[in-house]
């Protein structure tokens, strides 16, 4: 697959910022989706479920655009944010919140591939098509990540490891970005626990944080071109905790 290569960016002309967020169906993607048109911009809608990215784009005529789009086809899933950002008239944030977690007891191959093929692949062919683009234009490329990534966890060792690649892939493509001067911001996004259909159901949680309080969070974080947010911010504290805590404590989790 190549760059993207759109040369026109309307947000410029128009001074209303374009937003793309991958996995604006549920979640935190789709809270997301509504507090970022509230705060004036024109959102790009991405997912897999037809019947739910037109709900998003019914909600907000004329302010959300949306495109199908299934991660675990990567190649085809730059096409279609090529695509996307084409209907738009440019990008100047891309939201990669599109992820899959799978508590796996038997550790079975076929549920540990699945969520790598979303979370590991499908991550990279976004970030990659948003970082050839902003290359030319310039823009902020967000990833949500978790909390998970400090260590690996025994309940899902996809999960966790699969939000560490993600992690240290944003990482990577901020200090290349740098290095190389060029105009982009990188922005990693570690929630703790979020109530949505992912979490439903497991044990255990605490602080948990509404959808719109995250979405809230992650635009001030946006707005505040920051390197790296907790969500909600006490997570912070978590992740200094979890960072610091001996292997033989880990297991015992």
């Amino acid at each position: 697959m190549t760059p993207l290569r759109i040369s026109r960016n309307e947000s410029t002309i128009t001074g209303m910022l374009n937003a793309v967020i991958v996995g604006a169906t549920s979640g935190i993607g789709r809270a997301l989706a509504d507090v970022l048109v509230a705060e004036g911009y024109r959102v790009g809608a991405t997912g897999r479920r037809d019947a739910l990215l037109r709900e998003v784009a019914d909600a907000y005529p004329g302010r959300v655009v949306m495109q199908a789009m299934d991660l675990r086809e990567p190649e085809a899933a730059m096409t279609a944010l090529e695509r996307l950002i084409a209907k738009l008239g440019g990008m100047d944030v891309l939201v990669i919140a599109a992820g899959i977690g799978a508590r796996n007891p038997e550790l079975d191959f076929g549920p540990e591939a699945r969520v790598a093929a979303v979370n590991v692949v499908g991550f990279m062919a976004m970030a990659t098509a948003g970082y050839h683009y902003f290359a030319r234009h310039g823009g902020h490329l967000v990833g949500i990540s978790s909390v998970a990534a400090l260590r690996g966890s025994r309940w899902s060792p996809s999960y966790s490891a699969s939000k560490a690649f993600m992690r240290n892939y944003l990482e990577a493509l901020r200090a290349r970005a740098r290095h190389d001067r060029l105009p982009i911001t990188v922005t990693e996004i570690l929630p703790g626990f979020v109530a949505t259909p992912m979490t439903e159901g497991q044990q255990g949680m605490f602080w948990v944080a509404d959808t719109r309080t995250a979405a809230a969070q992650i635009l001030a974080a946006i707005k505040a071109k920051r390197r790296r947010a907790y969500i909600t911010r006490r997570w912070g504290l978590v992740a200094w905790l979890l960072r610091h805590l001996p292997d033989w404590a880990l297991e015992r989790l």
